[in-house]
Order: structure tokens, then C-alpha cells, then sequence
């Protein structure tokens, strides 16, 4: 590959390469619990929180896990610095989160928290496709603690998420209805909350539950994106008090997730009531909306639900205040806990059914302009239950618990129920078309079920609902509006290549015989084996192409590379090629000549995709003095592009 004096080699030569990692040894001087994965502003980000025992600078360090040698991050690894402060009394220690931002498509990640030398264990998470289809899992009032036996609790909260996400390995969030403790600064529940390994790999997405609001503990725990904590979506008004509160979304592909903290809803305590949030509420959809597809509210406080906290005067309230703004701003689903019973409404419109022919049960709904479906969430570790309740005669749209025409023994709002005492969580298949919800049985009559196992009556029969059987389902579809829409799909385009090639056969640049000049020197001339650069990356990034020679030889006799020069020039235009300056032969100006790197064409950012072909002539001057001989050198060619 060639150019030279009587002959020359061309080579290449290149190095591609980028690093994360550093690696240390664990300590135990810091206790580092309480480590959850939480989710992001989007999915390219998580947010990292967890407990340290000592008041320190600390970190996330990220590595892809491929990248780690025997457990060890590698050197240079990503580092995330952790802010926080000091926990409540009851807490002890203190907080810390850290958001991961820039992660890349599927890619499995390893992260651990701490400090130089002071790392707790190495945790994974593994990212998937970054547009379309995807699962998420929805989990009711685990409230650890409830039935009076936190280990059994956990048990069971450990067996549903252990189930869950066995049966869907690649659903990639993991969404709370709310309550995840019994006692909301009660340390031992929340250790017990966060026991389960999936909390570290699957991201978490919080909501404030009734028993989480009375401490910090739960904003110690859940560090949220995009939150509002300001006075009106406290249920005291008072960010300040030891309670917890906010309001907080976050997009996860074609999904806008806004959580809104439901214990505050009147403003007699203090807050902004229900006003502040749907003021919150339709502020985020006005500015994100258009950027997904779909809308999913969450919340603690059921509405439309069906055991007994669907007569509490809170929920008569709600029903009153939320369906019209909700239909209105096109929320497709909202999703709650509370009532620890499984329930899906109807498509509700402004707060009555939106269309009363829909059948009980029905498998597919068609949701009209302003259809919004109801789902509340069963308990997820079988810490406590509640019976379903019957309907009475207060109405049938509103606040009313008036009984459905349809099926008498239904509030009117409800078009599945159920409650057999067993663990079940919810999944929610997202597509460009549908939404997919299913309630799913996670356990059975038998342990782990602590309510049934401290005396509660089970109806579950094993044989014909196992673990893994469907209790519910439903496909919504949503109103496309008066026209009709048109969808496609466009995949990640190939990422391109950048390169180059000699073009044609590579044959030996043959300079011929010097020519001698008045006895001052020799001089020849020759033109290199043209260079074609292909640039198909869809990133346009700059590129260049440079060159350098060695010395002259021939066996122990030698001359200077500098003596060659030559002047670059561009034979066939394409990918923004440009052709670089001149370099003298050293004999003209007493410089370096091709001695050192020299550019033989480059393009800028932004250029076009194409090929094009370099070329370059040579001019070789050797001084008189030189000995004669057949001399070769090799031309090694670089190219260089981010």
C-alpha cells in the first residue's frame, strides 16, 4: 500500500476506544441500606436512593456490566454524585440519591453506591428498547406491617414481585398504588418494604399511600423526578412538618406517568385540595401531553373502587372534584390502591358511565372522547384484605354507590371485581393501539398470605386459580378523534460506517530515477494510490485523513522523510471532502516535511454522506551529498472521526 522514493508502503494504522470504571475494595465502615432503583424523568435516566450511616460525599458508579473483570468496575467508571441530608430522628443516619442520566439502549448495567473504598454490594439493571411496546407492573397496598407481622408481610411482598417478575422478565417498570408501610417512621417496615432484590434492578415508581404521609421516611426513601413539593399538594400545607408530600411525573416512552399525592384533598387541612392538583395537573399536560401517547394518573386513593373505603366521604369527594377535569385533559387510566380489593370501572365520562351499554366484564372498550378507566389495585403481600360491599341508594353517577342496572350487586361504576384474599398485582401491556390490563393471581389460599394466615377465610381454590392465573382483563382502545389517524413505525436506522480504501490495486508508487540539479540535489515526482473515504454515519461527524513517513532506506544507507512534500487535492467530490494544504519537501524550507503527520483531506460536522477520493502529488528533493541506492519508506495513513 504505497508511495515512496524508488518504493513505498502505505499502512494503516488506528485505535478506537473509550473506558468507565474504577474499582475498589468494600469497606464496613459505612453502612449503606436501603439501596431502591427509582425511575427517571425518562427512560435514558434512574434515580438511585439509599441510607448511609456516616455524613459523607458519596456516589453511583455505573459500568456497562460487560465491562467489569472479575466483579471489578473498570477503571474511570461513570461517577453520579449523591445529594441529601439528615434523616428524621426516628430514621437515624441519613439520605442519599444520585440520578443516573445518559443510558444507552439495551444494555445491562451494574451500579453500586458509597465512596472510594467504601462501596456497597454491586447491584444490575439492564435497559431495553427505547421507543414502542413495552410492560410495566402495577402493585397495591403491600403496607408492611398491617396484619401485625412484618416478616410474613414481607414474605408475601417478596413472593408477588418474585412472581411478577418471573412470569414478565422484560416488564421494565414496577409502579406502587401506595401504602408501603403500616406505620409511616417506622424503620423496620421500611427495611422490610425494601427487601426484595427486583427494588434494585426493576425502576420503582413511588406513590404516597395514607400510612406513608404522617413522616419524612417516605420522601427520605423516594427521591422523585419533576416533583412539586410546594405547600398546596401538602395535606398541611407545611412542606416543612414531618409529613411527606408532592406531586412528580416523568414520561417512560409513549407514556405520561403523573403521580399526584392524594392525602391532600380538602383545604380545610391546610393545602391546595383537589383544585391544586388538577391546577398540577393540567399544567403538565398542557406542557408534555403531546410527547406520548397515552396518559396514566396515579394515585393512592381510589374513586371507583370496591370494598369500604368506596363510601368513605374522601372518595365521595373525589368523584365529585376529578372525572370531568380527568376526562377533559384525555387521561386514559388512573390507577389507585386503598381498598385493597381488586376493581375496573367503566369508561367513566364527567363522572357517570360514558356509555351505558358496555357490558360487565366486557374484554374490549372503545373509550370515546373523555373515557377514562378506573383500576384499583388488590393487596400485593397479603397483609390485609377488605370484603367487597354492597351497593346502596345514593345514585347512580356522581358520589353516588347506587347499584349497577347491569349487575345489581356492583356499584354502578364497577364493571369487574374481586376478592378471594389471595396476593395479585396488576399488568399493563402498552401498545401503539391498545392498552392491555390484567389482574393476575401472585399466590393462593397458602403461605405467604398473612391475613389468611392469622385466621382470614380464603376462597381461592388452587387447582382452578393458580399462581400465574388470569382474575381479569381488558383491552382498551382509544378514541381517535373525528378523523382518522395514520401510524408507522420507523426502526433505529443503521448507525452507518466511516473508512477508507485504496482504490484499485495497491500497487508499489514507483518515484523512477532521481534527477540530479546542477549537483545541489535530486528530485523526483509521483502521485500516491488515490484514497476513496466512504461516510455513511448517521452522526455527519468531521474527519480527516493524515499521513507521515519514516526515513528513507536503503540497508544502512538513509535520508530524512522530510525531504518529501506533496500537495493534496480532492479527484472525486462526495462527503464534504476537502482537500488540505501543501507541505513542502524540507530541502525548500528546512522544515519537516512528510516527516511528521500531514493532512490529506478532511470534512466538517454536518457534512453530507457520500465517497469521495483523494489524491496527492509528491515532490521529493534529496540533497546532493545523498549516496546512491534503491530507498523505500512506508506512508502510514490515519484516519481520524469522533
Amino acid at each position: 500500500m504505497a508511495a515512496g522514493a524508488t518504493a513505498a508502503l502505505l499502512g494503516l494504522a488506528a485505535a478506537l476506544g473509550s473506558g468507565l470504571g474504577t474499582s475498589a475494595g468494600a469497606a464496613d465502615s459505612t453502612a449503606l441500606t436501603g439501596i431502591i432503583l427509582g425511575v427517571g424523568a425518562d427512560e435514558s435516566q434512574r434515580i438511585v436512593n439509599w441510607y448511609s450511616s456516616v455524613d459523607t460525599a458519596q456516589q453511583v458508579q455505573l459500568a456497562p456490566t460487560a465491562s467489569l473483570v472479575n466483579g471489578e468496575f473498570p477503571a474511570g467508571a461513570a461517577a453520579f454524585d449523591a445529594i441529601g441530608g439528615t434523616n428524621i430522628a426516628t430514621s437515624g443516619g441519613f439520605n442519599r440519591h444520585a440520578t443516573i442520566t445518559g443510558l444507552k439502549e439495551h444494555t445491562a448495567y451494574s451500579y453500586r453506591v458509597g465512596a472510594e473504598g467504601d462501596w456497597s454490594s454491586t447491584y444490575s439493571f439492564k435497559t431495553q428498547d427505547f421507543e414502542g411496546d413495552y410492560d410495566f407492573l402495577f402493585f397495591g397496598d403491600p403496607q408492611i406491617g398491617s396484619s401485625g407481622d412484618v416478616p410474613k408481610d414481607q414474605a408475601g411482598w417478596e413472593e408477588t414481585l418474585k412472581v411478577a417478575t418471573a412470569a414478565n422478565p422484560n416488564a421494565e417498570l414496577l409502579v406502587s398504588g401506595g401504602d408501603h408501610v403500616e406505620t409511616a417512621g417506622t424503620e423496620t417496615q421500611w427495611s422490610a418494604f425494601l427487601a426484595p432484590d427486583q427494588l434494585r434492578q426493576v425502576p420503582f415508581a413511588a406513590t404516597i399511600g395514607n400510612h406513608d404521609v404522617g413522616s419524612k421516611a417516605y420522601e427520605q426513601h423516594h427521591f422523585t423526578p419533576n416533583t412539586d413539593r410546594s405547600g398546596a399538594l401538602y395535606s398541611n400545607g407545611n412542606p416543612d412538618s414531618n409529613t411527606s408530600g408532592g406531586d412528580y411525573w416523568f414520561i417512560y416512552k409513549d407514556v405520561l406517568f403523573i403521580d399526584i399525592n392524594s392525602n391532600s384533598y380538602r383545604t380545610a387541612s391546610g393545602g391546595g385540595g383537589d383544585e391544586a392538583h388538577i391546577a398540577y395537573i393540567t399544567d403538565v399536560v398542557n406542557k408534555h401531553g403531546a410527547k406520548a401517547k397515552w396518559k396514566v394518573l396515579l394515585f393512592h386513593h381510589a374513586m371507583y373502587s370496591p370494598a369500604s373505603h368506596a363510601k368513605d366521604s374522601d372518595a365521595k369527594v373525589r368523584r365529585v372534584d376529578f372525572p370531568t377535569a380527568f376526562s377533559n385533559l384525555g387521561i386514559d387510566m388512573v390507577m389507585a390502591g386503598h381498598d385493597h380489593a381488586y376493581s375496573r370501572s367503566y369508561l367513566i365520562k364527567n363522572g357517570q358511565k360514558a356509555n351505558p351499554d358496555e357490558q360487565p366484564g366486557a374484554a374490549d372498550v372503545f373509550a370515546g372522547p373523555g373515557g377514562v378507566l378506573y383500576v384499583t389495585g388488590n393487596s400485593a403481600s397479603g397483609s390485609k384484605y377488605y370484603d367487597i360491599t354492597a351497593p346502596d341508594n345514593s345514585g347512580t353517577s356522581g358520589a353516588g354507590n347506587g347499584a349497577d342496572p347491569l349487575n345489581p350487586s356492583s356499584y354502578w361504576y364497577n364493571s369487574a371485581q374481586n376478592q378471594e384474599h389471595v396476593r395479585s398485582y396488576v399488568k399493563v401491556q402498552v401498545r401503539n393501539d391498545k392498552l392491555v390490563v390484567e389482574n393476575l393471581r401472585s399466590g393462593t389460599c397458602a403461605a405467604p398470605n398473612a391475613a389468611v394466615e392469622r385466621g382470614l377465610k380464603c376462597t381461592n381454590t388452587a387447582t382452578d386459580q393458580p399462581v400465574g392465573s388470569i382474575v381479569d382483563k381488558v383491552t382498551v382502545h382509544p378514541y381517535q378523534g373525528s378523523g382518522q389517524n395514520i401510524q408507522v413505525d420507523v426502526p433505529n436506522a443503521a448507525p452507518g460506517e466511516f473508512g477508507w480504501t485504496i482504490d484499485g490495486y495497491n500497487g508499489l508508487v514507483d518515484l523512477g530515477t532521481a534527477q540530479e540539479h546542477n549537483g545541489d540535489y535530486f528530485a523526483a515526482t509521483g502521485k500516491i494510490n488515490p484514497i476513496v473515504v466512504s461516510d455513511s454515519r448517521r452522526s455527519l461527524a468531521p474527519w480527516s485523513i493524515s499521513a507521515s513517513v519514516g526515513d528513507f532506506r536503503d540497508a544502512d544507507k538513509t535520508f530524512s522523510g522530510a525531504y518529501l512534500g506533496w500537495t493534496p487535492y480532492v479527484l472525486d467530490a462526495g462527503a464534504g471532502a476537502q482537500a488540505s494544504g501543501s507541505v513542502p519537501s524540507a530541502y525548500d524550507d528546512h522544515g519537516q516535511g512528510l516527516s511528521v503527520s500531514r493532512g490529506l483531506g478532511w470534512a466538517d460536522q454536518g457534512h453530507p454522506r457520500g465517497t469521495a477520493k483523494l489524491g496527492a502529488d509528491l515532490d521529493l528533493k534529496i540533497p546532493g551529498s545523498a549516496e546512491k541506492g534503491s530507498y523505500r519508506t512506508t506512508l502510514t495513513i490515519t484516519a481520524l472521526s469522533s
